[in-house]
């Protein structure tokens, strides 16, 4: 499993679960995007805890994926940023112009106080895998 797109309430939980190259970096952005639409999200939280590098194209990813979202409709938090994912978004001038926090509950409780969403409610499902 690559990564998965869980909902919860009003929200979107996307967790990156291993490097992506570029192809599936930008089709885990058009799922995403996609989801917000199909479930009318008002937030999503973009967990990257377990990626331990990311390269230029990955960032531009992510801030795309935020200001995709943003037109939609939803708010975006990126969570879980290691020092030298961050070190290096730095390093490569990239500006993500998101919100960010720690951990997946403090995202959370950010996209709740941004917006009148709620992460009760429905919960499903999706993960993009290597079968693809």
């Amino acid at each position: 499993m690559l990564v998965s797109i869980l909902r919860q309430g009003d929200f979107l939980i996307a967790s990156i679960h291993t490097a992506l190259d570029d192809t599936e970096m930008e089709r885990f952005r058009q799922d995403v995007v996609t989801r917000i639409g199909q479930f009318r999200s008002r937030g999503v939280i973009i967990d990257v805890a377990a990626l331990d590098v990311i390269d230029s194209f990955g960032s531009r990813c992510l801030a795309d994926l935020a200001h995709m979202a943003r037109f939609r409709g939803a708010q975006t938090v990126i969570v879980g940023i290691q020092p030298d994912v961050a070190f290096a978004i730095v390093q490569l001038g990239m500006d993500l112009d998101v919100h960010t926090t720690l951990d997946l509950e403090e995202g959370l409780a950010l996209l709740e106080r941004l917006t009148a969403g709620s992460r009760t409610g429905h919960s499903a499902i999706g993960v993009l895998g290597d079968d693809r």
